[in-house]
């Protein structure tokens, strides 16, 4: 097993909206994600973060919104005793046609170029069918949690393994 995890944030980290998080006023932490983050912190499994924020692209926030969502997820990741080591996100349009936008691998292949990852030997932990895909396109391990989009992903891949009911239970299963 590897030494290092990445995540999806919004639905794994955060509770996700329809509507997009658009501050950090709205930005409220997934029951147990941040004791997870910690969790794996403390066993030395370093943990990345990989999302899409296509938000930006439609107009729905400013990169300077972002940036200060991501300022507070990273302040209450290290008060609760954890750390991201680092954070990729794609802000472009799904008709932009990138290849950072989850399900291509651009984000995780990223992530594995800048910090020497073997993505074969890792698990990238998300909630819907564009993560599991990233992860198949990426080669690594794709973990499906319950939390955000995770029941309706189930539905459509109910075979799916592993499957967890949330990133805690994720973080508590990997250390043991």
């Amino acid at each position: 097993m590897s030494d290092y995890v990445i995540l999806d944030r919004d639905g794994v980290i955060n509770e996700d909206s329809p509507d997009y998080i658009k501050s950090p006023e709205e930005w409220h932490p997934v029951p147990g994600s941040l004791e997870a983050i910690a969790l794996l912190s403390e066993h030395n499994i370093r943990v990345f973060v990989a999302t899409n924020q296509a938000g930006i692209a439609r107009g729905k926030l400013s990169q300077a919104s972002l940036d200060a969502i991501h300022e507070k997820m990273f302040k209450v990741v290290a008060a609760a005793g954890g750390k991201i080591v680092d954070l990729r996100y794609c802000p472009h349009h799904p008709n932009d046609n990138c290849h950072c936008r989850k399900p291509r691998p651009g984000l995780l292949e990223d992530l594995a170029k800048t910090h020497n990852l073997d993505l074969a030997e890792g698990d990238y932990v998300g909630d819907s069918l564009k993560d599991l895909r990233a992860a198949e396109a990426a080669k690594c391990r794709g973990v499906l949690v319950l939390t955000g989009n995770g029941a309706e992903t189930h539905q459509m891949r109910p075979h799916h393994e592993p499957t967890f009911e949330n990133l805690l239970a994720y973080a508590r299963d990997r250390v043991n």
